[in-house]
C-alpha cells in the first residue's frame, strides 16, 4: 500500500507500507478524497505546534469502511459504509476534556497533523467514535468538505451571531468561503469578503457572496460588527483588526505560524471594547456539519478545482502554496489527476 509521508520538516516521500489492521475500536477506511489545507503546509514546514515526524498528512477525509475492529459493535458502522472522519482526538482526562473543552486538550492530536497518521494513503485507520456514516447518495468527494465545515461551525459557535450584523472576512479560500456561506444562517445582514486573488473572488461570487473586493478600503464601509481572518496572514490581521466597530468582535480563524507576531493598538481594544477570539478545530460540531452538508447548507461544487494522485502530491503542495485553483484534493486510489470546471 502506498502513502505520502512527511519524513521531516521540509522533506516529502512516497513510500510502500503494510496494509493497516484495526485496533479493537478502530475502523479501516479506503480513502476517497482528502482535502489539502493550510494546516498541511504549516505541518510540512515544521511550523505547527507538537508535530512528530515522520507523519502521513491529510485530515479532511472521506472514504469507504473496509474493516472493523473486534469491539466496534454498536451497529453504527458496517463494511461498505461511506463515511467522513473527524480527525481530532483528545486524552479525555485533562481539565479541558472534563470541562467540555476537548478542543483545548493539551494532548490534542489531529490525524495527519500532530502524532497520528492521516489520510494521504490508500487506506488508513481511525477511531470508530470519530467516523460518521454518510447517506449513500452523498458525493464522497464533495463530502471531504465536511471537516472544514465542522471547523467553520465551531467558529460561528464562538461568534456573537447577532441578527443584522455586518461581517467582513479576509480570505476567499476554503475556510473564508465556508464562513461566508454560513454567515446569513448566523443572522448576518451583509457579508463582505476580501482576497488579493481575483480568481478566488470569482468563486465567492459562484457560492453566493455578493460583496467581494481585493481591498477593504474599496468596500464602502469603514467598520464592521464582526471581522474574521481566514488567512493567517499577519498583513491581513493587522489590516482587519482596526476595522472592527466599537463593541464588535475580531476572530482569528486562519492558522498563522506558531511564532508569528501581529501588532495592534491595545488602547483601541480597551476604548472600543473589542473582543478578540480564537477558534480551534472542532467541538461538538462534526455531526452538525454532516447534517448541514447533506441538507445543502453550502454549495460545494464550485469550491473544488483539482484532484491529485499520490504521485502528484508534491505538485499539489506547490500549487497550494502559490494560491492557484480552489480546493485541492488528494485522491489516493485514483490513477490520474483531474481539473474540474467551476
Amino acid at each position: 500500500m502506498r502513502a505520502v509521508v512527511f519524513e521531516a520538516a521540509g522533506t516529502l516521500g512516497l513510500i510502500e507500507r503494510p496494509e493497516p489492521t484495526p485496533g479493537p475500536k478502530d475502523v479501516v477506511i479506503e480513502v476517497a478524497a482528502v482535502g489539502m489545507c493550510g494546516t498541511d503546509t504549516h505541518v510540512f514546514d515544521g511550523e505547527f505546534e507538537g508535530t512528530l515526524f515522520p507523519l502521513v498528512p491529510g485530515h479532511e477525509a472521506t472514504g469507504t469502511v473496509v474493516a472493523l475492529g473486534d469491539e466496534v459493535n454498536d451497529g453504527r458502522l458496517a463494511i461498505g459504509d461511506h463515511v467522513a472522519v473527524n480527525p481530532s482526538t483528545t486524552c479525555g482526562e485533562c481539565e479541558f476534556c472534563l470541562s467540555g473543552k476537548q478542543n483545548l486538550c493539551r494532548l490534542w492530536n489531529g490525524l495527519g497533523v500532530v502524532a497520528s497518521d492521516g489520510a494521504s494513503q490508500e487506506r488508513f485507520t481511525a477511531p470508530s467514535a470519530n467516523v460518521y456514516k454518510l447517506k449513500p447518495e452523498t458525493d464522497l468527494y464533495e463530502a471531504a468538505l465536511i471537516e472544514p465545515l465542522a471547523c467553520a461551525i465551531r467558529g460561528w459557535d464562538i461568534l456573537p451571531r447577532r441578527i443584522g450584523d455586518h461581517v467582513l472576512i479576509y480570505g476567499s479560500g476554503t475556510m473564508g468561503l465556508l464562513m461566508a456561506q454560513l454567515a446569513p444562517r448566523a443572522g448576518a445582514a451583509s457579508v463582505t469578503i476580501i482576497d488579493l486573488n481575483e480568481d478566488r473572488l470569482k468563486v465567492a461570487e459562484q457560492v453566493g457572496v455578493q460583496n467581494r473586493f481585493t481591498r477593504a478600503d474599496d468596500a464602502g464601509r469603514d467598520k464592521w460588527d464582526v471581522v474574521i481572518d481566514c488567512t493567517g496572514s499577519i498583513r491581513a490581521i493587522e489590516d482587519g483588526l482596526p476595522r472592527v466597530k466599537a463593541g464588535g468582535t475580531f476572530q482569528h480563524f486562519g492558522v498563522a505560524p506558531a511564532e508569528a507576531k501581529a501588532g495592534y493598538s491595545p488602547f483601541r481594544v480597551y476604548r472600543d471594547e473589542i473582543s478578540i477570539v480564537g477558534t480551534m478545530a472542532v467541538l461538538n460540531t462534526f455531526a452538525r456539519a454532516v447534517e448541514m452538508f447533506e441538507a445543502g447548507a453550502i454549495n460545494p461544487g464550485p469550491m473544488i478545482s483539482h484532484s491529485f494522485t499520490l504521485d502528484d502530491y508534491e505538485e499539489a503542495l506547490d500549487m497550494f502554496r502559490k494560491g492557484s485553483g480552489r480546493k485541492l484534493q488528494i485522491r489516493p486510489n485514483d490513477t490520474q489527476s483531474r481539473v474540474f470546471q467551476s
